[in-house]
């Protein structure tokens, strides 16, 4: 997505934490849209880990519920993925974008994300 950049992966353990950065570029208050981050395992297709709307309501994907938390800080015109008790299954390039538009690669960077032991 033109705008967002994603920051944050790296390498971890299973049972480790991570908090990924989705933000804006100058000009573009995230506060004012509804941004979802998105992931991509090796191997597999694209799939929705979580939004967040303008009202500040969040959805999350089941098997990350309790697990992961997004939050955005308008001040820093960044939302955030924290992503805690990390598993092997979670690895995946994480990537954010605007609700109403294409996310994933060729969209944005995205951040790598790999849990292993």
């Amino acid at each position: 997505d033109v705008g967002m950049a994603e920051s944050g992966g790296g390498s971890v353990q299973p049972g480790g934490s991570l908090t990924l950065s989705c933000t804006a570029a100058s000009g573009l208050s995230i506060s004012s849209f509804s941004i979802k981050w998105v992931r991509q395992s090796p191997g597999r297709e694209l799939e929705l880990v979580g939004i967040i709307n303008v009202a500040g309501e969040i959805y999350y994907k089941d098997s990350v519920k309790g697990r992961f938390t997004i939050s955005r800080d308008g001040a820093e015109n960044t939302v955030y993925l924290q992503l805690n008790s990390l598993k092997t299954e979670d690895t995946a390039m994480y990537y954010c974008a605007k609700l109403s538009e294409q996310a994933g690669p060729g969209y944005s960077q995205g951040t790598m994300v790999t849990v292993s032991s």
